[in-house]
């Protein structure tokens, strides 16, 4: 009896013990199992730093300008002689040509004009090449002197015979405005319509001619632009040389 007691005492005695034990076991250290919450928390702190991906921020780009803004480009601008050796182009002959129609340079004009064929003065944009006159290098070299009247066709809307010196008729039907310093300039194209029909390309086939037109819109705003002139300078291709066959002048008509 005594015998069961001790050994009931000392199964009770260990038992005390053990649970002593367990409530003094040290606790679990937190965060020996992260979480995925820790896990993303502690990352920054872990991580090695790299440099920034983020591009540098660009200049700022000039923002093109609108096509009402912008001025339109000439087509044609004074491009100075040709170099020595250099066949002219069509601009660059046409540019000779027209200044030597500015000064009244007879002598100049002379030495760009086809030596056969001459040059074929033409009052309004319908070539008529049973009316029109047409002068030789030598005709045009002293026209600005010639007494001569001749009859340079007909004027549009009356009838009348334009019968003039040539030096009226240049007046009238060539340099009558300001071609060479405020007009709008383009190769092969026309730029003046009116009422009279333009042959200029069953005259002189675009496949062996070129031709630059000087237009000026208006002269006279309170006429709206039923003033407006344009002079076509018209060239046969020779190879690479230009040499003026044409000399067409165009107007309003009623």
């Amino acid at each position: 009896m005594y015998k069961a007691r001790s050994i009931g005492f000392a199964a009770l005695t260990a038992g005390m013990l053990m649970l002593t034990a367990c409530s003094s076991a040290p606790e679990a250290a937190p965060g020996t199992t992260s979480t995925p919450e820790q896990t993303q928390t502690s990352a920054p702190a872990t991580a090695t730093a790299v440099p920034s991906l983020s591009p540098s921020p660009a200049p700022a780009a000039t923002p093109a300008p609108s096509p009402e803004a912008t001025e339109p480009t000439p087509v044609a601008e004074d491009p100075g002689p040709p170099e020595e050796g250099t066949p002219p182009t069509a601009l660059e002959a046409a540019t000779t040509v027209m200044r030597a129609l500015k000064n009244g340079n007879m002598e100049t004009l002379a030495a760009w004009v086809h030596r056969d064929r001459g040059v074929r003065f033409s009052p309004y944009a319908y070539v008529d090449v049973d009316k029109d006159i047409v002068l030789s290098q030598d005709e045009l070299k002293a026209a600005m002197q010639d007494p001569v009247k001749r009859e340079w066709r007909e004027f549009a809307g009356t009838g009348e015979l334009i019968k003039l010196t040539f030096a009226d008729y240049y007046k009238r039907f060539v340099y009558d405005a300001d071609f060479s310093g405020k007009s709008e300039v383009a190769l092969n194209q026309g730029l003046g319509q009116g009422t009279t029909l333009n042959n200029l390309n069953e005259v002189y086939p675009k496949e062996t001619h070129d031709f630059l037109e000087y237009h000026i819109a208006g002269i006279d705003p309170s006429l709206e632009g039923m003033d407006w002139r344009s002079l076509r300078l018209v060239f046969e291709k020779n190879g690479q040389d230009h040499i003026l066959v044409g000399i067409i002048h165009d107007q309003w008509t009623p």
